[in-house]
């Protein structure tokens, strides 16, 4: 175990991913800084990762933090692993993703570079670049080769969709835990994201510093049906982009449209387990929009769209 202080906590939900894990094991073993250590959520495996993990603690040079709960998704995995962090940035990373060698060492010298924060200019965090096995940066990058900006301004305005590898301080990250939906397993990072971005930026680096590849069967290849069956996490998600008069008019349409579709979904499901009007009411509050002229224009598109992703997803 190092002896370092830890500046970055990485934070890794799992769920059955034992094999992946062991290469995100390895690739920070090879960092060439271990001012960090590694907190692990297993979001209720029922393979061995627990027995796994506890080999690895006695060998690793950095602390190894191991917390198992029941399934319900890796949003709420995350939650439970923000309130254990005091270290002062957090780092989230996927248990079947690795990171570059110097990732750990390029953080903290970005994070040196802009001490105090937030400071004025209400640095929250740093956003760098993913990229495959093979090189390829997913979703390309930024424009410039080192910035400031927010979320909104910099990815769903500037069009650099996908996922990066965002850096967050740890005292603002736990001002926004994800929403949790009783029986719902799935809510869009990007929807906390979009409401850091209102207060907070981030400095955007164009270097990678994680590697991705997507497996069968994680989170981003599970698509669709996994989003139906969390439907109030959707409409949410659509929420916090609609509530938000920066987005621009395309994504606005589109989040209006998948609102409209996840409501309908939101219906079914409630009907389903007899929730009560009391229960229900508190979703539709979480997720609830002021009901534009867009909203009504989108009510038959959404509504024949609901009813083909039934047909074939449900």
């Amino acid at each position: 175990m190092g002896t370092e202080e830890s500046i970055i906590t990485i934070l890794t939900p799992t769920f059955n991913r034992r094999i992946e894990l062991k290469a995100l094991y390895r690739s920070l073993c090879s960092q060439t800084a271990f001012v960090f250590d590694w907190l692990i959520v297993d979001d209720g495996s029922t393979d061995d990762t627990a027995e796994t993990v506890e080999r690895w603690k006695g060998d690793a040079p950095f602390e190894i933090r191991y917390l198992h709960k029941e399934n319900g998704g890796k949003h709420t995995a995350l939650n439970l692993g923000m309130i254990q962090i005091t270290a002062p940035l957090t780092f989230i990373v996927d248990s079947d993703d690795t990171l570059t060698p110097d990732a750990v060492e390029t953080v903290c010298s970005y994070y040196k570079k802009y001490q105090p924060l937030p400071g004025s200019r209400n640095i929250g965090g740093f956003c760098f670049l993913r990229a495959d096995s093979e090189g390829e940066v997913n979703a390309g990058r930024f424009p410039e080769s080192e910035s400031i900006s927010d979320y909104c301004e910099s990815r769903i305005n500037a069009g650099i969709a996908g996922d990066k590898a965002e850096v967050f301080l740890t005292e603002v990250l736990k001002k926004y835990p994800f929403q949790e939906f009783a029986g719902e397993r799935y809510l869009p990072e990007d929807a906390v994201w979009m409401q850091m971005s209102a207060q907070y930026t981030l400095v955007n680096v164009n270097r990678v510093i994680y590697i991705c590849d997507y497996l069968e069967g994680g989170l981003t290849r599970t698509g669709r049906r996994m989003k139906i069956h969390s439907p109030y996490g959707m409409m949410y998600r659509s929420a916090m982009y609609l509530r938000d008069p920066r987005v621009n008019r395309r994504t606005r349409c589109k989040m209006m449209l998948l609102y409209r579709i996840y409501s309908h979904f939101a219906s079914d499901q409630d009907a389903q387990a007899g929730r009560t009007d009391a229960e229900q009411a508190r979703s539709r509050e979480l997720v609830s929009i002021r009901r534009t002229g867009l909203y009504h224009f989108m009510k038959l598109p959404a509504f024949l769209l609901y009813l083909r992703w039934k047909r074939v997803y449900c």
